[in-house]
C-alpha cells in the first residue's frame, strides 16, 4: 500500500471514530453524580400562621445523588432523578412566649430543641432546547416528593426534675415545580459555569430550589468525560398548613461535586 493510500485509510479512519464517538454521545448519554452539601438553615414553623417560632439551627453536612438520561427523541423528555438527603437539622432555643407544635404546648422559658427531616426527591423531566457544546438551555418539569418529619422536644428552664414534653409532625406529598437549567462553557479552559432551578408558587405556599456551580472537566475521553464543581445552592420553603405545617425555611449553603457522563 503506498503512503497516499495509507494517509486516506488513516484519515477515514479519523473520521469513523469520530462520528461513532459523536454519534454515541448525541444520540445517548447517561449522567450520575454525587455532591456534599453544607447546609446552613435558617426560619420559622409552626401548628399555625399566628403561633411559629424561630430557632437556631446548626450546620449540617447532607449528600445529593442523581442520575440523568439523554436522548434524541423529539417528543420524549429527558429525564433525571435527584435525591436530596436534608436529614438530622438541629436547632432550638429557650422561647419566650408558649408555643404550641402538634397538639403539645410548651410554656415560656422551655428550653425547646429541634431535630428535623426534610430529605425530598426530584423526578425531573425536561427538554433541551440548545446544545452546541458552549450553550446549553433545558426547561421542563419538576415534581418534588418531600418526606418530611419535624419533632420538638421541650424542658422548661424551671424544672429541676429534668422532665421534658414532646411533638412530632410528618408531612409528605408531591409538587410540581417549573423548571429551568443553562450551561456556558469557557472554550479552551474546561470549565464551565451553570446553573439550575425549580419553582413553585400557588397561593401561600412557596417552594424554590436553586443551584449555580462552577465545573471543571478533567477527564475527556471516548469512554467517559469526568468533571468536578463547587457551587451554591439554596432551599426554601414556605408553607400555610401542608398537613398541620406553617413554615418560612430557608436552607443555604456551598457544596462540592462530581460528575460523570458516560
Amino acid at each position: 500500500m503506498n503512503k497516499t493510500n495509507k494517509l486516506k485509510l488513516a484519515l477515514a479512519s479519523a473520521l469513523l471514530v469520530g462520528s461513532m464517538q459523536a454519534k454515541a454521545d448525541t444520540v445517548l448519554g447517561l449522567y450520575a453524580g454525587a455532591q456534599y452539601w453544607n447546609i446552613e438553615p435558617e426560619g420559622q414553623f409552626g401548628s399555625s400562621a399566628d403561633d411559629q417560632e424561630t430557632f437556631a439551627f446548626d450546620d449540617a453536612g447532607n449528600a445529593s445523588y442523581y442520575v440523568a438520561l439523554e436522548h434524541l427523541v423529539p417528543i420524549i423528555p429527558n429525564i433525571k432523578l435527584r435525591h436530596n438527603q436534608m436529614e438530622d437539622l438541629q436547632g432550638g432555643g429557650v422561647i419566650d412566649n408558649s408555643y404550641t407544635f402538634a397538639g403539645q404546648t410548651y410554656p415560656e422559658n422551655t428550653n425547646v430543641s429541634v431535630n428535623a427531616d426534610l430529605s425530598n426527591t426530584d423526578y425531573i423531566l425536561y427538554y433541551e432546547l440548545f446544545d452546541n457544546g458552549l450553550f446549553s438551555f433545558d426547561f421542563g418539569l419538576n415534581v418534588k416528593h418531600i418526606d418530611g418529619l419535624i419533632q420538638v422536644t421541650g424542658v422548661p428552664e424551671n424544672n429541676s426534675s429534668g422532665t421534658s414534653a414532646s411533638s412530632s409532625e410528618d408531612f409528605s406529598g408531591f409538587v410540581p415545580m417549573g423548571y429551568l437549567a443553562a450551561e456556558v462553557a469557557l472554550p479552551g479552559t474546561g470549565f464551565s459555569v451553570y446553573a439550575d432551578g425549580s419553582l413553585l408558587t400557588v397561593g401561600d405556599h412557596s417552594l424554590t430550589d436553586y443551584q449555580l456551580g462552577l465545573a471543571y472537566e478533567f477527564v475527556d475521553n471516548l469512554a467517559v468525560d469526568m468533571s468536578v464543581q463547587l457551587g451554591y445552592r439554596s432551599f426554601a420553603l414556605e408553607l400555610d398548613d401542608l398537613e398541620d405545617i406553617y413554615s418560612d425555611l430557608e436552607f443555604n449553603g456551598a457544596y462540592a461535586g462530581l460528575q460523570i457522563h458516560f
